[in-house]
């Protein structure tokens, strides 16, 4: 049995674990890739677009993390604030 190659919407808002609108949302921003088969809401994502998006937020979150210098243990706090 061959395997499945595409995802419907609501497989994708279950796997993002987000709402269905939430998965059309990023179809319609053309941040995720799919496409249209037959009648009105009927998309597909392919899965390698789906874990490519996936990887593509991931590497966002690494690039804009903020590096915070620690704060030492005997740092003083300022009462007047």
């Amino acid at each position: 049995m061959a395997t499945q190659r595409f995802l419907t919407l609501d497989d994708v808002a279950e796997i993002l674990n987000v709402s269905w609108s939430q998965a059309y949302a990023l179809v319609r921003r053309k941040e995720l890739i799919a496409i249209q088969i037959g009648g009105r809401g009927q998309w597909r994502v392919e899965k390698d677009e789906l874990e490519r998006f996936i990887q593509q937020k991931y590497a966002e979150a690494r690039s804009s993390a903020v590096t915070e210098e620690p704060v030492p243990d005997d740092a003083e706090v300022d009462s007047t604030r």
